[in-house]
């Protein structure tokens, strides 16, 4: 039984191992997708089993591939060869708030000193094209937060990001990676990384030999926001990645923090507008961490484990009809979907793996969900 996993404190076996790479690399099963599976069947080793079935009662034409055992092997030791865990929320080494989330990578691909990695981390994140004043508050910051004992976290992009991790390499600070571990980006941040990895870490969900795309950078952004307590925005202009972390950072209920500047300058644009929307004005590292120490007071609770297996709910075909009808190209609420489908929450869930395993449906932010 491996369901505790999802939260708990826990310790996966190399079988569960195996098992939780093999479902996470099989095809439209995300981490959402992962915790409804593991949740509903028990274990990673008995959703493998029902997949097949239940992308067909979807409406798939056909079941998505499903990672191999051979593969996900070949995946684990390739891995641990470049000194690369993958690692289940709970383990050490796995960032305790990023462990909280309900998309929260079932494995995350960790590399260094995981003993740093489980510290409270500040996120620092900006502009690529930064100005030179930007860059050096950038640095001053991460430098000041970092001998105050935080963890940088950061994305090891050119600019804002870059500074950011050099000034607090010595301290510890976390590169969070679009790609695979294997293919970094960008690539004449190789060396940087080396450094970062000797006091620091790097976390990756994505898979050895995975280079990054554009779509990549926001997931990878909800991982720097998600680990963090907070979010510093130095510089970012109008319709930026950085904003895009500030706004993940803001639904996740972590910290906003952005640096003021001149509205003569376009890379201030979008930090002074978040100013606007009411994130926090800093001009130094004690205004941060003024901010997060009633944060740090309190505790992360992480859910009891369930040590029994659930029930395994089997929606009738009267059941599916009327909860598909209900849905359609406009994002509908989870609860509005429970509401008026007139049945159990456990069997609207259901149907909606089914949808998500046949590529069916879309999952939004903000419990949202509509058909493709």
């Amino acid at each position: 039984m491996d369901s505790s996993s999802i939260t708990g404190n826990v310790h996966l076996t190399d079988a569960q191992r195996i098992d939780w790479l093999r479902l996470i690399r099989s095809d439209r099963v995300g981490p959402h997708t992962f915790r409804s599976l593991i949740n509903h069947f028990g274990s990673a080793r008995s959703a493998l089993e029902r997949l097949p079935d239940l992308a067909r009662r979807g409406g798939a034409d056909r079941p998505g591939r499903i990672y191999s055992e051979e593969d996900a092997r070949a995946e684990l030791a390739a891995s641990r060869q470049i000194g690369v865990s993958l690692l289940a929320p709970g383990e050490a080494g796995y960032p305790p708030r990023l462990a909280t989330l309900d998309d929260a990578p079932p494995l995350l691909g960790v590399r260094g000193a995981k003993d740093v990695l489980m510290r409270p981390m500040i996120a620092v994140v900006g502009s690529r094209n930064a100005s030179g004043a930007g860059l050096k508050f950038a640095g001053t910051l991460a430098r000041d937060l970092s001998d105050a004992g935080f963890v940088i976290a950061s994305g090891l992009a050119r600019g804002i990001d870059q500074a950011a991790h050099r000034a607090s390499v010595a301290g510890g600070t976390l590169a969070v990676l679009a790609g695979g571990h294997d293919k970094i980006y960008p690539p004449e941040h190789e060396d940087l990384l080396m450094a970062i990895i000797a006091s620091g870490g790097a976390i990756s969900e994505m898979p050895l030999g995975h280079v990054p795309r554009a779509r990549d950078f926001p997931r990878r952004n909800r991982l720097i926001s998600g680990a963090s307590l907070g979010v510093v925005v130095v510089e970012a202009a109008h319709r930026s990645g950085s904003l895009i972390t500030a706004r993940i950072a803001a639904e996740q209920g972590r910290e906003v923090f952005a640096v003021p500047g001149s509205p003569l300058d376009p890379r201030a644009a979008g930090t002074n507008d978040l100013i606007k929307q009411g994130a926090t004005l800093i001009t130094e590292a004690a205004d941060v961490i003024q901010a997060v120490e009633p944060i740090m007071g309190r505790p992360i609770e992480l859910r009891e484990p369930d040590d029994e297996a659930p029930p395994d709910f089997e929606p009738n075909a009267s059941d599916r009809a009327r909860i598909t009808d209900l849905l359609g190209p406009t994002p509908l609420l989870l609860d509005d979907l429970i509401r008026m489908a007139g049945t159990s929450p456990a069997i609207v869930r259901t149907v909606l793996l089914e949808l998500e395993l046949a590529g069916r449906l879309e999952r939004h932010g903000g419990g949202l969900v509509s058909l493709i």
